[in-house]
């Protein structure tokens, strides 16, 4: 009996001591994996502030934007390769248009189902760009609130798209016809000169078949403010000048002097583009 008691004893204290033992076992294991997630808030709050104030050095950016130039407009895609902290060497395609300072639209009062019309204007003049360029870091952003700053210098070809532009007028035999400016006839050209003439624009889609286009170069040089709260988007404002020279002169309007018509096109512009930006894996 004695025996049994020992034996019922020893059972008691060693179980103790394994319950014991399991109890801080799962203590410690619990405090670890407090430990654990506390490091990992904190490296999240880390990069968060990282990528919220820190220097911005992803290695990609991808961005779309608009553009208002002096002489007309443009929208573009642009994709930056980070060369090194402060250099990001980028490629862009834009689509845009070129108006001349003469462009005025009239519309004719005696009928509201016209368009309105540019009077004098031969051809649409349309560009396809597409260049390379670097931004360089002059301006880093202190915080979050701050603006990153940079000078941009780009370059690259250009394809200038002449399309013909259509009038609906009533012509010499009486009917009302879509006509385009021809310089080989007299009589077409009084015609389409002549505003008693003129019921309006033609259809936008009007001329496409008869594209012809210009190759040419351009290039600007501006400075670029982006103010987004986090480094991996882009939100940016860009200002600047830009040239362009084609190889030959473009005949946008029906001028006497044909000096009027340029060949090298120069003026400012002003863009907005927004995007995000990336590290490769």
């Amino acid at each position: 009996m004695k025996k049994l008691y020992i034996t019922f004893l020893l059972a008691m204290v060693l179980g103790g001591l394994a319950a014991q033992t399991t109890s801080q076992t799962t203590r410690s294991n619990g405090q670890n994996k407090k430990a654990e997630k506390e490091q990992r808030k904190l490296k999240r709050i880390s990069i968060f502030r990282e990528q919220e104030e820190g220097e911005n050095v992803f290695q990609r950016d991808f961005s779309v934007g608009g553009r208002l130039n002096t002489d007309g407009w443009g929208g573009f895609v642009e994709m930056g390769y980070r060369k090194s902290r402060k250099t990001v060497t980028y490629f862009q395609f834009e689509f845009g248009e070129k108006k001349n300072s003469k462009e005025v639209k009239s519309s004719n009062n005696f009928s509201f189902t016209t368009r309105p019309y540019i009077f004098g204007k031969e051809n649409n003049f349309y560009q396809a760009k597409l260049g390379v360029g670097q931004r360089y870091l002059i301006g880093g952003k202190a915080n979050k609130n701050g603006v990153e700053v940079d000078v941009i210098y780009y370059g690259g070809i250009s394809l200038g798209l002449l399309k013909p532009y259509y009038l609906n007028v009533h012509n010499l035999d009486g009917r009302n016809v879509d006509m385009k400016y021809n310089p080989d006839s007299e009589d077409d050209s009084k015609v389409f000169l002549d505003p008693a003439k003129i019921n309006g624009a033609a259809g936008f889609g009007k001329g496409w078949g008869e594209v012809s286009v210009v190759p040419g170069l351009h290039g600007k040089l501006g400075m670029r403010f982006d103010w987004a709260h986090f480094n991996e988007v882009v939100s940016a404002l860009e200002v600047g000048m830009n040239a362009e020279i084609y190889s030959k002169k473009i005949p946008i309007m029906v001028v006497t002097d044909r000096d009027f018509n340029k060949q090298f096109f120069f003026g400012g512009y002003v863009s907005i583009q927004f995007g995000k930006r990336w590290n490769k894996r």
